[in-house]
């Protein structure tokens, strides 16, 4: 018997021979968050049995609520009542509902799962059909973990819709760049390239010298030369939120975002607090009123006040 054989059973042993306490909850040693601490079992038993209800609750300076997954429709312009032209982006948050609920006795973080869209079931992966029917959730296109605080978790299936967010603030979008394949250093990285004129054979576009003769004799790692160009996760911080639709789950955001459309992209709270007034945000998400009829809702559009801003002072 090799010795990896007599070390797993004599582990085995030991298990077995173990009387469980009945007097008391063991005392657990668990690492939460990086830090090393000593719980007692009774306390895990507890917070084992978290409820969490979906139901409005007041936002504190820490609280973090979740983001949601939405679909680049495409860019296009729209005039303010000044008549000044604003460049946006149309974002569509197609059915975005809580798909899994991550606690920190559990998985050791607070998280919430969101799922984006519809996907049959022939398109799925045995693995991902088995998390949603072990969820109870609606087979979904795209998903996404978002970090929350403790107070800003939700359900599973609780739906976030455009109403999330508030027309006036500030998110940041993340998504996948255009992928532009292979290319030069003028495109890339905006180059001047080299003479155009007599004398220049051929290396018009070229990047120019890399190696600095014999000292050092070599290219050094991230030398900005000739490459794969695009198709990487890109994030725009402080993008404003101009109007949302909630009729038909649409927000019109300021400047362009990344990605091609037709592509999802992850939206959250701005991480600058000072951009956003969190006493307007619903916490932990909008909850539409029983009564409510969105379908016939008007757009949202964010206050901009009564002077014109594009007008000189006296």
């Amino acid at each position: 018997m090799s010795p990896l054989s007599r070390g797993l059973t004599s582990r085995l042993q030991q298990l077995l021979t173990i009387t469980p306490k009945t007097s008391s909850a063991p005392y657990i040693f668990i690492s939460r968050f990086g830090t090393d601490s000593i719980v007692d079992g009774s306390e895990i038993e507890e917070r084992e049995s978290r409820i969490i209800e979906a139901k409005p609750g007041v936002m504190t300076r820490k609280s973090v609520r979740t983001g949601v997954v939405a679909v680049k429709c495409g860019m296009t312009a729209v005039w303010d009542k000044w008549g000044a032209r604003i460049p946006t982006t149309v974002l569509w948050i197609d059915d975005n509902i809580v798909s899994q609920v991550k606690t920190v006795e559990k998985e050791g973080i607070f998280a919430l799962q969101i799922g984006c869209g519809q996907k049959k079931e022939k398109h799925l992966t045995k693995p991902e059909v088995g998390h949603f029917r072990a969820q109870g959730v609606a087979l979904k296109r795209k998903l996404r973990e978002f970090p929350v605080t403790e107070d800003a978790l939700l359900p599973v299936g609780t739906s976030v819709g455009v109403r999330h967010f508030v027309p006036g603030q500030y998110v940041d979008i993340t998504g996948i760049s255009r992928g532009k394949g292979f290319q030069g250093g003028m495109k890339r990285y905006g180059f001047k390239g080299m003479p155009a004129s007599h004398g220049a054979s051929l290396s018009h576009r070229s990047i120019g010298s890399t190696g600095q003769r014999d000292a050092p004799g070599k290219v050094f790692k991230g030398k900005k030369m000739p490459g794969r160009m695009g198709g990487k996760q890109r994030t725009v911080k402080n993008v404003w939120v101009y109007k949302i639709d909630p009729a038909r789950n649409m927000m019109w955001v300021k400047g362009p975002v990344p990605g091609a459309e037709g592509n999802f992209v992850f939206i959250k709270d701005a991480v600058y607090d000072q951009l956003n007034d969190k006493s307007l945000l619903p916490f932990p998400t909008y909850f539409a009123a029983e009564d409510e009829e969105t379908s016939e809702m008007e757009p949202l559009v964010a206050d901009l006040g009564e002077e014109d801003p594009y007008m000189m002072a006296d």
